[in-house]
């Protein structure tokens, strides 16, 4: 990637898109600086995330979302415990066609995703307010995602009675958690390291099936 003191947060997702070898339309790169912008800009007032500056968020937001984008197993997409929107917004900016359920517990995190889901007219997203290991929707999900909101274990117990047949639980983590992947009781979990463009840190991907 570029470097230097100039970079714009658009030119740096332009670069990350090509590293990660996604070719995003305009209107989808567009709607990820808007997603930011936004989230920087809610964040001032409500403490949405701990990473202030936004270069710094193209990379740990939206291209570290993005990087799970080839593991996906199609619609409808569950993000659980989602937070201020991550990595279930990028996803959808990136997949319009998929419906997407971005659950958490926290109201007013959800508040933001429900406003930015809004002015990013982003139709294909429902925004639900609930706790994981109580949410049991009429739908099973072909893909549910998580971007590291608890233990490995915790998770598939949450996740389990939600998935579909065939269907995929994808969590993303930083380093490789062994003990975490001892204690799991789901078979045969794949472990992918992930490279995202401009992070300097382990990035893991677990991946559970359900075929």
């Amino acid at each position: 990637m570029s470097t230097g003191l100039l970079i714009t947060p658009r030119v740096q997702l332009d670069e990350g898109l090509k590293a990660l070898n996604l070719d995003l339309a305009e209107t989808q790169r567009q709607r990820l600086i808007q997603f930011l912008t936004l989230l920087m800009r809610w964040n001032r007032t409500f403490n949405l995330t701990a990473v202030r500056d936004p270069r710094e968020a193209v990379t740990r937001h939206l291209l570290d979302s993005l990087a799970v984008l080839p593991y996906m197993a199609g619609t409808p997409v569950l993000d659980l415990g989602t937070g201020p929107g991550l990595p279930g917004i990028p996803l959808a900016i990136a997949e319009p066609a998929a419906h997407f359920v971005l659950l958490d517990s926290n109201g007013k995190k959800i508040r933001f995703v429900r406003q930015a889901a809004l002015e990013l007219n982003l139709r294909g997203i429902e925004v639900v307010q609930a706790r994981m290991e109580s949410y049991r929707p009429q739908q099973k999900f072909a893909t549910i995602v998580s971007r590291a909101v608890a233990e490995l274990e915790s998770l598939w117990q949450a996740a389990e009675p939600l998935l579909a047949s065939p269907g995929r639980l994808l969590v993303m983590k930083g380093r490789r958690p062994e003990a975490e992947l001892s204690a799991l009781s789901a078979p045969n979990p794949r472990c992918h390291p992930l490279s995202v463009p401009g992070l300097n840190a382990e990035r893991h991907l677990i991946e559970i099936r359900r075929d």
